[in-house]
């Protein structure tokens, strides 16, 4: 058995406590290290740092859309003054970033430079003031025949983005407004217009506000329930109830449109189970939440 003088141990933990020091101080550094940026105005946000690719491409006029026809690599446009930490800076002026006003561990985030004001402090976050719920139906109804935009949640668009990546030749109206980023997804419509105040994504909405007791009710009871800004909603899509007859959302075939309460949720219900707790296992399901008086 190996046995250590006084001198010995002694000379070990001076060595443990050196390296202990040396990464603490290391931590230290990097954490002062740290920058903040703050948008200056509406800051598109992608999953990919070449931006390039998605806004011109090698041809210069061209989106980069996916199977689906949408850009897959975005994932919510920032609304001014939005704080994000920054992780990491590119040659390109790509910043890769985190936020509190998109706390979704999925993607890797990353924005443009210009679009923010870089600081060395800590800023205060965007203030969330949401608006009163006639507010937000007229919001709602003024966003109607905008196009869909997987995740946009600006709909008039970015039009900087034409000024940063400038195409080399013109562009038809099609082509143009998904340069801009001009619509908003489903979960992006209600965002809007409560002024980034609803969480971002319906991964978050199926547990916004409370639920109602929907489940074991046919069409015309759940109907009779709603109240105008109820969230008929599931993972993956939200629809918005608007008023008594009428419903609100965004899809990728007709854009922001409007439907008839009770036949859209019969169309729901061909499909999917109403259950007031989205961790039931009741099969494919939506459930209903309330989220404003």
């Amino acid at each position: 058995m190996l046995l250590h003088t006084p001198e010995k141990i002694f000379s070990i933990i001076n060595r443990t406590l050196f390296v202990f020091i040396i990464v603490l101080l290391k931590c230290s550094l990097c954490f002062s290290q740290l920058k903040y940026a703050v948008s200056v105005s509406y800051t598109p946000v992608l999953n990919t740092p070449d931006y390039q690719s998605v806004f011109g491409g090698t041809s210069g006029d061209r989106i980069k859309l996916d199977k689906r026809g949408l850009i897959g690599e975005m994932e919510f446009v920032a609304f001014p003054n939005t704080v994000f930490t920054v992780l990491e800076t590119y040659e390109n002026g790509i910043l890769k970033v985190t936020t509190e006003d998109y706390p979704y561990k999925s993607s890797e985030l990353f924005i443009d430079s210009r679009f923010v004001h870089i600081t060395d402090t800590i800023p205060a976050e965007r203030i969330k003031s949401m608006p009163d719920k006639k507010q937000v139906v007229e919001k709602l109804n003024s966003l109607e025949n905008y196009p869909y935009m997987w995740g946009g949640n600006y709909a008039e668009g970015i039009n900087e983005l034409l000024e940063f990546y400038k195409p080399y030749s013109d562009l038809d109206e099609d082509i143009k407004s998904k340069w801009c980023l001009k619509g908003v997804d489903c979960s992006g419509l209600l965002y809007q217009s409560t002024n980034g105040s609803t969480p971002r994504n319906t991964s978050s909405l199926i547990n916004y506000g409370k639920g109602l007791d929907i489940e074991n009710k046919n069409a015309e009871e759940i109907s009779q329930m709603l109240s105008p800004l109820d969230l008929i909603v599931w993972s993956g899509h939200v629809i918005i109830v608007l008023d008594s007859e009428t419903v609100i959302e965004s899809t990728p075939d007709y854009g922001v449109h409007k439907s008839n309460l009770l036949d859209r949720l019969k169309q729901v219900m061909n499909e999917k189970n109403p259950v007031n707790d989205w961790n039931s296992t009741n099969g494919d399901r939506f459930i209903v939440r309330r989220w404003i008086d």
